[in-house]
């Protein structure tokens, strides 16, 4: 019987929580790099790029930066005068934002060299569930040549999110999704996707469809370098039964040696260093995969530094508990090895294609 309580949420309590808070307040300025910060949120506000790179300082070395690629409607028939800027105040749908890309392309061009290197652009004003969005990918890079160095965030299973889209949700199962993941094979983009690994309130037995569908479609892909956004976890999408042996089973698949997992979000820090079992077996899984695991944010739109080192200083009991090199990797080398890479490929493809 699968049962959706585990070990890895096992106590999701204010102790567990607030354990994490004292560690945080002992970790002193944070030293990392950031594989996952949204400069703007669903009404496309928020942070320019040259203010966030100020920002970062001397506490984040580099980080991968992107908006939101929804937009949020305001529909004056759902909530009036109330102007909604998050997808959960209003019913209105949410709808795909291509000018997103043009945004922080021109934000990145007017930086000075020193600044450049400091970030990597993401491509995300795409619809995953249109046979063309591949189509908008390519025509941002050849329009844009030197600028990006990956796609996404962008989202196909999300908690609330995805019946909200104009059109319909995406699917795992839709041809568009692959030619995506083709072409980023191809060009070398690192592919940052949030899936959930299930289903909110799933029944006792049910299958975790969404994480066997997604599993297949990596599989289809090894060409594509793909980071699995925060574990696949969310607010109410908690880990599944035996979500350790699943995602070490994951990690051991030679056929899955393309596919890395950030730690980003609050909510999933929440799960994560909830109690010290927890703590103990995800540092278990890690330190036996120090390669394949990212530290990021998920902020949106932050107006300071501080939402960022909040989010690393709440993982500081899973930092401790990770060996001195596995942790190096996880908060900069292989942000660093991954990235590098793919600047280097992106900028070949650029060469032969943008002309």
């Amino acid at each position: 019987m699968r049962q959706h309580m585990t070990a890895w949420m096992a106590v999701l309590g204010l102790a567990g929580l607030l354990a994490g808070a004292s560690c945080a307040q002992e970790t002193g300025p944070a030293e990392f790099h950031d594989s996952h910060l949204h400069l703007t949120n669903y009404v496309q506000q928020g942070t320019t790029l040259k203010d966030y790179i100020a920002m970062m300082g001397s506490t984040v070395g580099r980080s991968a930066v992107f908006g939101i690629p929804l937009q949020q409607q305001w529909d004056y028939g759902n909530t009036g005068d109330f102007a909604p800027t998050y997808y959960l105040q209003t019913d209105a749908p949410l709808y795909y934002y291509s000018f997103a890309d043009a945004q922080l392309a021109m934000q990145y061009l007017a930086l000075k060299p020193e600044e450049q290197a400091r970030v990597d652009p993401m491509i995300i004003g795409f619809n995953p569930a249109d046979m063309y969005g591949v189509d908008h990918i390519r025509r941002v890079l050849t329009t844009f040549p030197g600028v990006f160095s990956g796609i996404g965030e962008f989202t196909i299973h999300k908690e609330f999110v995805s019946a909200k889209i104009a059109g319909g949700p995406p699917s795992l199962l839709d041809p568009a999704l692959d030619r995506i993941f083709e072409f980023a094979g191809e060009t070398g983009l690192v592919v940052l996707i949030h899936n959930d690994v299930d289903m909110p309130f799933p029944r006792p037995g049910q299958d975790p469809y969404s994480a066997r569908q997604f599993g297949a479609v990596l599989r289809r892909h090894p060409d594509a370098t793909v980071i699995w956004a925060h574990m696949g976890l969310g607010r109410i999408v908690h880990p599944v039964t035996d979500m350790a042996a699943l995602m070490g089973r994951a990690l051991d698949d030679p056929e899955l040696q393309h596919v890395y997992i950030d730690l980003s979000w609050m909510e999933t820090a929440k799960f994560l260093v909830a109690s010290p079992e927890a703590i103990a077996i995800t540092a278990e899984l890690i330190n036996r995969h120090p390669d394949r695991f990212l530290f990021g944010s998920d902020e949106v739109a932050p107006a300071t530094l501080d939402p960022m080192v909040k989010v690393y200083d709440t993982y500081a009991p899973l930092w401790a508990a990770l060996g001195p090199e596995t942790r190096s990797k996880v908060l900069k080398g292989n942000y660093e090895r991954i990235f590098d890479a793919a600047r280097v490929k992106v900028r070949a493809w650029e060469a032969e294609n943008a002309k």
